[in-house]
């Protein structure tokens, strides 16, 4: 056997006491650990034996007996071997001690600094005492742990978690869901990395049906940080044993398995001691290394691998809560009104950079701030005013009526300009909702864009200013929009007030006729002589060689087989109360329609051409332009006031509380990041 080097025992206790150092670091300034710390926890079944085998480590009877849940609460143990006969801890080098105890023994807890318990019965009660503090008497649990710290020159220098024992059925004044309550509490301990699961099973026990053993290999499937320890072996049925169990050909486990014999409940009853069970156990196992030993090991080996990734989770927490503590900023307020007028000015300076598309932090993922204005102008109303038809709402009949309307009593020679500019108007008149729609979406915009910008760290610190700021604001845009939608009608209106038939896009109303006279010839049949098999000329009438019998809109006013009934009425006869034009269209009043829907189409996509142009810069103009302009005056006159300031700069709840959490939690990471740069 080769001889150790003292200088490794020294560093490995170095290493645990600088873990215990860290665990310490944040546990007295009562925030939850950011880092995951090397430590060994323990968990089985109520019966499993796991108090004994913790009191097997230590040496000493301390924990809680009795029946159901006894440890109700996670409890850090932190043993340190402290040499037989030191000083080192004692107020001037004091021993203290009583008939449970010597000087050399003794427990501390975290939670009263300064008080040392020399009296191992003493520190049950305090635990028993402890827990009852939190949790009641009604077996509930609590998530909150006890901090024990024992000092001996019987004990390795270790960390251990003792969690509570996993059940099925509560019992008594249990709480129903006892079992999930207890399961949660275990996996938030053994989930993490860097926790070392010693799972307590009873050898006399079905190992399949070992609860410890299940929930290791939930968090831990291959079995890298898991050690089995079998306790009650000394119980097992004569000419069995835990051979197999122990050479992996059950549950393998890279860790391996540590048998051990508990004290039995007659030797508690009866306070034997525990150096003399350790002898009997010693005794029982001769071929087989202790498990104290194997464990201290393992853990050693366990920090050495994972304090490299601690020290950088310790920088970047520690980075990530100053940050945080930045921006929260001092609790004591400097001059009010500069404050104020500072948030002023960023917010502002805030809303012309994401307007202007300059913002720094330009998502890959989604339009924002101005680019969806520019979505809004050029896809959501383009595409809707393109997509407005004159003719789903115009049909050729009542085209036909119009034009016999606006001819009066007399029939129309040329196709009537009265009756076009009619159905224009009405067409261009339907623009108007899209356009002010558009309006209002733009406003929807600006509205997003606030709301984004109210999410800022400081106005998070002062909510009253938050809700003044979004009460201003969202004045001033409504104020904006009634210029806005006033210019967006006019707009409109001036389009329907002079119908500009001089346009240069316009087609001409001679152009219109040509067009339709065409489309028209092509479309009509060449009629055929029957006698002499030649085609027979066929032409459309335009206007000029048109017979008398049927020229005008009132040529076929009534079909031609309705002339006899026509012409035997009586002179008195009245008209019908509502009097339609005729279903049927002759080859003029077909030319006619056509040329009127043609006329229309063409100038209504002109009209459609400008909207889709002016409507977006009257809105740019009169909305989003004016409040980029004028949104720093708007404010400053309604915040930069002296009476108001001290209301608005009130700071709320959340503020104050977070900045306390993360001052604490850089403090401990402050003195964690000074304990493990020391190692």
């Amino acid at each position: 056997m080769s001889t150790a080097d003292p200088s490794k025992g020294i560093m490995d206790k170095h290493l645990i006491t600088t873990i215990n150092k860290l665990q310490d670091a944040f546990a007295t300034v009562g925030v939850q650990n950011p880092v995951d710390l090397p430590q060994i926890t323990v968990i089985g079944s109520q019966s499993s034996g796991k108090s004994s085998v913790l009191e097997n480590i230590v040496g000493r009877d301390f924990l809680p007996r009795g029946t159901g849940i006894v440890t109700r609460r996670p409890l850090i143990l932190q043993l340190i071997h402290r040499p037989a006969g030191s000083t080192d801890g004692l107020k001037d080098g004091a021993k203290n001690e009583d008939s449970a105890g010597n000087g050399d023994e003794w427990g501390e807890f975290l939670h009263i600094p300064g008080q040392k318990y020399y009296d191992f019965s003493k520190i049950r009660d305090e635990i028993i005492r402890d827990t009852e503090a939190k949790t009641g008497r009604n077996a509930g649990i609590s998530a909150v742990p006890i901090n024990l710290r024992i000092y001996s020159p019987n004990v390795l220098t270790l960390t251990l978690v003792d969690l509570p024992g996993t059940t099925k059925v509560p019992v008594g004044d249990q709480p129903k869901d006892i079992e999930k309550q207890i399961r949660e509490m275990i996996l938030k301990y053994i989930t993490k990395p860097n926790a070392i699961i010693l799972a307590v099973t009873g050898a006399n026990t079905d190992l399949a049906n070992s609860d410890g053993l299940k929930m290791a290999r939930e968090v831990d499937p291959e079995g890298t940080r898991t050690i089995g320890v079998l306790t009650k072996v000394d119980l097992m049925d004569q000419g069995t044993d835990v051979v197999d169990i122990l050479a992996g050909r059950i549950i393998p486990l890279r860790l391996g398995y540590v048998p051990v014999v508990n004290r039995g409940q007659r030797d508690i009853e009866t306070n034997k001691a525990i150096s003399a069970a350790l002898e009997h156990e010693k005794a029982f196992f001769e071929n087989h290394p202790s498990y104290r030993s194997k464990a201290h090991q393992i853990l050693m080996h366990h920090i050495k691998n994972t304090l490299p990734e601690i020290k950088a989770k310790i920088s970047a927490a520690l980075a990530k809560y100053g940050a945080e503590l930045a921006q929260l900023g001092d609790s004591i307020l400097g001059n009010n009104s500069n404050i104020v007028l500072n948030i002023i000015t960023e917010f502002c300076n805030d809303y012309r950079t994401v307007l202007d598309g300059q913002n720094q932090e330009l998502s890959s993922n989604e339009l924002s701030g101005g680019a969806r204005i520019s979505f809004v102008f050029h896809e959501l109303y383009a595409n809707g005013v393109k997509a407005v038809d004159p003719f789903d709402q115009v049909k050729d009949l009542d085209i036909r009526t119009i034009l016999y309307n606006s001819s009066g009593s007399s029939p129309a020679l040329f196709v009537g300009t009265a009756a076009f500019e009619v159905i224009i108007r009405q067409q261009i008149k339907r623009l108007e909702e899209p356009s002010l729609k558009c309006a209002t979406l733009v406003y929807d915009e600006l509205n997003r864009i606030l709301s984004q910008l109210l999410q800022k760290p400081f106005f998070k610190r002062y909510p009253a200013l938050r809700e003044r700021f979004h009460a201003v604001v969202i004045a001033f845009f409504k104020k904006c929009m009634t210029p806005t939608n006033k210019l967006v009608q006019d707009l409109v209106a001036m389009e329907a007030c002079y119908i500009n038939t001089g346009h240069p896009d316009f087609i001409s109303g001679q152009r219109a006729m040509t067009i339709v006279g065409e489309k028209m010839l092509a479309n009509k049949p060449v009629q055929v002589d029957p006698k002499t098999g030649k085609p027979i000329a066929s032409h459309i009438s335009t206007g000029s060689d048109v017979n008398v019998e049927n020229s005008g809109f009132f040529g076929s006013f009534f079909a031609a087989k309705n002339k006899k009934k026509m012409a035997a009425m009586e002179p008195a006869s009245q008209p019908p109360a509502v009097l339609k034009a005729s279903g049927t269209l002759n080859e003029r009043e077909t030319v006619e329609t056509e040329v009127i829907k043609l006329l229309i189409m063409s100038y209504f996509n002109i009209v459609k051409r400008t909207v889709i142009d002016m409507v977006p810069k009257a809105i740019m103009f009169n909305l989003v332009g004016f409040s980029r302009h004028d949104m720093q005056r708007e404010l400053l006159e309604n915040l930069y006031k002296t009476d108001v300031l001290d209301d608005l700069l009130k700071e709320s709840e959340y503020t104050i509380n977070r900045r306390k959490e993360c001052q604490r939690m850089v403090d401990s990471l402050a003195q964690a990041s000074e304990i493990v740069a020391n190692v």
